[in-house]
């Protein structure tokens, strides 16, 4: 398992993550993208996973509504999956979600992404529903859970 740094970055960061999400996924996206998506949204939070000071990996999220966090892009270099990295941002994220007041973090997920729907449910996320990506012409899987400690 790696041990990644995760850091809270800032705006300034983004082009990174632009380059980050470009080596993991397609279509590629620009810069453009990322500041209309996060342009207007409440409490933006951006993280970087470094290992031996180099970036691998990123999670983005906002506020949803005024009780639930959204974890909207997160991605691991290929070369570095499988090490726990997402793991690892998803608990940073979480944290700073429930530190800042949000009651539940939800995520999507297309049914093909198969890691990351294994992901949701050994994270003990539940389906709250599905919907539609006109862009992709396919099915979202929405997970939630909830972020208050139990005791």
């Amino acid at each position: 398992m790696a041990d990644a740094e995760v850091v809270v970055v800032g705006t300034g960061e983004l082009p990174l993550i632009v380059e980050l999400y470009n080596e993991m996924f397609r279509p590629p996206h620009d810069l453009e993208f990322f500041k209309r998506r996060l342009r207007g949204r409440y409490s933006s939070l951006l993280l970087i996973a470094n290992v031996d000071r180099r970036p691998v990996g990123f999670s983005t999220g906002f506020e949803l509504k005024p009780s639930v966090f959204f974890a909207w892009l997160t991605g691991v270099l290929p070369d570095y999956r499988r090490q726990g990295i997402a793991m690892q941002l998803h608990t940073a994220q979480s944290a700073w979600a429930a530190e800042h007041g949000y009651n539940f973090i939800r995520m999507e997920c297309h049914n093909q992404h198969r890691p990351i729907l294994h992901m949701a449910i050994a994270l003990e996320f539940n389906i709250a529903g599905f919907r539609w990506d006109a862009d992709r012409s396919d099915n979202l899987i929405i997970f939630e859970k909830s972020l208050s400690v139990e005791s």
